[in-house]
């Protein structure tokens, strides 16, 4: 956590003007997608780190500058939203077969989200682990999508 509130969330809240705000959003897991992954590497778990976290880090990182700043976190009911895959409903029927772009879609977004390195990748694109895997969570669940935090940074204006 420590990194991401140094190098990234941090320098951003400094460039802030007064009165501007910072939108951080990012997954946070408990969903398809990342049963999609998990179908693959069952161990899986690149969600640990999460708003209540990432706040207080980034707020300590700033220090004594923390003063000038909000950190919202709010509650799940208006930080969490859900991001869905679109496709059109015939292409997810559980009688008809999935297009293989539909497949690649959903692998490629559930495995970018999830951060998945390269060289992972590589070892499972030959086999037939992902794209069953992807097919069963399509079908399970309708459809792919992604559960989504947010929270919210804002520089306090000048008083004059």
């Amino acid at each position: 956590m420590g990194f991401k509130a140094r190098r990234v969330i941090a320098p951003l809240a400094r460039a802030l003007a007064p009165g501007g705000r910072l939108i951080g959003i990012h997954s946070c897991g408990g969903d398809p997608g990342l049963e999609t992954v998990q179908q693959v590497w069952p161990d899986e778990n690149p969600f640990q780190t999460g708003r209540h976290e990432v706040l207080p880090a980034t707020k300590t990182e700033l220090g004594s500058a923390a003063r000038h700043f909000n950190f919202n976190v709010y509650a799940d009911l208006r930080s969490i939203f859900r991001n869905d895959m679109h496709t059109l409903p015939e292409e997810i029927g559980a009688s008809s077969g999935i297009d293989t772009s539909t497949l690649l879609a959903a692998w490629n977004a559930a495995t970018y989200v999830a951060q998945i390195e390269d060289e992972r990748l590589a070892r499972v694109i030959g086999g037939s682990r992902y794209p069953d895997a992807t097919r069963g969570v399509l079908r399970r669940h309708g459809g792919l999508w992604f559960r989504d935090e947010s929270y919210v940074i804002s520089r306090k204006r000048d008083l004059l």
